[in-house]
């Protein structure tokens, strides 16, 4: 083991919950940010690991005739498809945690304090374990409906199986270290992350 291995804290939270925004604002702390999502797009952009598999899985139904991956079509095949959903998650979560894994190595040769894992199925797919600690942040359910119909432009039902896909909320709370609750104003949401980021780089001293 790393003798300056950094402390890893776990960010998850439900879709709508403002993770993005609360990852963005840890990083301006200084922390060194990991994020599953953007590994996940880099997995599946043009020449990315995970497309073989997916095609052979899939098949050319979710790809475009110029040979990207059609991730309207694949988000189509998967939502609301249990068996679906998870042999895509059985092709992209294995190759998201080989790279973050990857991630936290150069963070820890480059000296770095405290590292952010940001993983929407932080729990589901057992990568909390990884983690020294891990945060939640929150949303009353009609109200984490209402931001991604906003945001994302869908109907009701598109943003509930979107939710729905996910651990439930409380259970996401019960296993987390902290739960925000994001139904507040950005500042005080900005300072209990700081308060956390703090204590977390405290711990990170300690070794």
């Amino acid at each position: 083991m790393l003798a300056n291995k950094p402390y890893v804290v776990g960010l998850t939270g439900g879709i709508g919950c403002g993770k993005s925004e609360a990852a963005r604002y840890l990083r301006t702390l200084g922390a060194v940010h990991l994020d599953a999502d953007e590994i996940s797009r880099q997995l599946t952009a043009e020449g990315g690991a995970a497309l073989p598999e997916i095609r052979r899985v899939f098949g050319d139904a979710a790809f475009r005739e110029d040979g990207s991956l059609d991730r309207a079509c694949l988000g189509k095949l998967v939502f609301g498809n249990e068996p679906a959903r998870r042999a895509l998650e059985g092709i992209i979560h294995p190759l998201v945690q080989r790279t973050m894994l990857e991630g936290m190595d150069a963070a820890a040769k480059a000296g770095a304090r405290v590292v952010i894992l940001d993983v929407p199925l932080l729990f589901e797919t057992g990568m909390d374990a990884l983690c020294d600690e891990t945060w939640t942040l929150y949303l009353e359910r009609e109200k984490q409906i209402s931001r991604v119909v906003t945001r994302d432009g869908l109907t009701r039902e598109q943003a509930e199986a979107r939710i729905d896909s996910q651990m439930p909320m409380e259970a996401r709370n019960a296993r987390a270290t902290h739960a925000i609750n994001t139904d507040q104003p950005i500042e005080r949401t900005q300072a209990e992350l700081e308060q956390l980021y703090r204590a977390a780089l405290r711990q990170a001293e300690k070794g």
